[in-house]
């Protein structure tokens, strides 16, 4: 039976706190660690819960489903701030830029292409974090190792400022900390600031490393709904 007190603000709380005690471990300012709150397949009124409860960073996977939620969102709280965080199609950068703040899954030229069209359409830019495949896993998004120097530093200079950092998903069957600790160290040789990396079951280790976004979902939201 669930608790009584289980509620989406409580699952926040919670949330917040484990975060509090990862950076006073770390030795780090709380402030210089963001939650993003993972709202796919959620309907936008339990993103209204999380916004009254004082949450206004989410993260979606589809751009479909973000343009679907979030532009109505904005007119109740304009502050509020969306990243794509899933793999995005070439046929999708137009929209991830109009609808997104930023755009975590940045993974490969062919995408960049679409990203500097799209933002030459728009005169705008979303932020945009080089998505980095740590594990060099085949069936999951993110420019391989070998290639992942490269490919940051044409996004550099590409895109200038807008590149804010770098996001990784470790494999699941592996021990995190090095893949956190890989991505820390590549993005300050680049001379990045921002590192997301980090979910529900491991962003303390994250944090310890260095992640300056980390990624939740189920712990905020509970289980995924039928869909």
């Amino acid at each position: 039976m669930a608790m009584t007190n289980d509620t989406l603000s409580s699952r926040l709380d919670r949330i917040r706190a484990r975060i509090d005690a990862a950076c006073l471990t770390a030795q780090r300012q709380r402030e210089s660690v963001q939650l993003v709150a993972v709202s796919k397949f959620h309907p936008a009124a339990a993103i209204e819960q999380a916004l009254e409860a004082g949450q206004r960073l989410f993260g979606e996977n589809r751009v479909q489903e973000a343009r679907e939620k979030f532009p109505a969102l904005r007119e109740t709280w304009p502050d509020l701030r969306l990243h794509i965080i899933g793999g995005l199609q070439t046929n999708k950068a137009l929209d991830a830029c109009r609808v997104a703040d930023c755009i975590e899954s940045l993974d490969r030229p062919g995408l960049a292409d679409a990203i500097a069209r799209a933002g030459d359409r728009l005169g705008r830019l979303p932020d945009l974090f080089v998505q980095v495949n740590t594990g060099d896993e085949p069936q999951k998004s993110g420019i391989p190792r070998e290639e992942a120097d490269a490919f940051i530093t044409l996004c550099r200079t590409r895109f200038d400022n807008a590149v804010k950092g770098l996001m990784c998903i470790p494999p699941e069957d592996e021990e995190p900390a090095p893949h956190f600790a890989y991505l820390a160290q590549l993005a300050q040789a680049h001379g990045l600031a921002e590192c997301s990396m980090g979910m529900s079951a491991d962003f303390e280790t994250a944090i310890a490393h260095g992640a300056t976004l980390v990624r939740v979902g189920t712990a905020i939201f509970g289980s995924r709904p039928t869909i």
